[in-house]
């Protein structure tokens, strides 16, 4: 699931690792998400981006589910490096062209002093690996970030890193992957 509402969402500025807390609308997001979660599945365990935003979400649905939350340093968001905090005009103003192949094939921008989607991807595939190695056959809850959460779903079905905007995973979404052997399923994505 993508953690509650934070600033700089709307209007949008690029928040990757800034450590931000959940707004008031983020933390009921976050309360409903773990009811959700508590309703429909039992969780073994809850995994979070050690970033506040995340770590708070996982702690309702930890709360909700009665089953501990643990940081995963593999979900932490991506590094927007000199883009960090700033608005779309702000970045457009000074690298317009890398803005606009990252709205148009985000999978081939390194950002300035930051991170790529390939980056992303080596540790999004760490996250999984843990939670393939350690939970076989064991629902399992990871709290993370917009573009991580494309980045998994990308990576279980499979798909190349040029699908990354065919999906939106809005703040406080769950999405619901199974797996069974090498067989995946999409079974829900973005449900608010």
């Amino acid at each position: 699931m993508r953690h509650g509402f934070v600033e700089g969402i709307e209007p949008e500025r690029f928040r990757g690792r800034t450590d931000l807390e959940l707004t008031a609308k983020g933390v009921e997001q976050a309360e409903a998400a773990g009811k959700r979660i508590a309703a429909m599945w039992r969780p073994v365990i809850i995994y979070t981006s050690p970033l506040r935003r995340c770590i708070v979400t996982g702690a309702a649905v930890a709360r909700a589910t009665g089953v501990s939350a643990k940081t995963l340093e593999s979900l932490t968001d991506i590094s927007y490096g000199s883009w960090q905090w700033k608005t779309p005009v702000e970045v457009g103003a000074r690298w317009p062209h890398l803005l606009e192949e990252w709205r148009t094939r985000p999978d081939l921008v390194r950002i300035p002093a930051g991170d790529s989607l390939q980056d992303v991807a080596v540790k999004a595939a760490d996250a999984l690996r843990h939670v393939r190695e350690n939970h076989i056959n064991q629902t399992v809850v990871l709290v993370s970030h917009d573009t991580v959460i494309r980045v998994l779903l990308l990576l279980l079905l499979q798909l190349p890193l040029s699908a990354y905007r065919r999906f939106n995973v809005d703040p406080g979404s769950i999405s619901e992957v199974t797996t069974s052997g090498e067989a995946v399923t999409l079974q829900r994505l973005n449900l608010t």
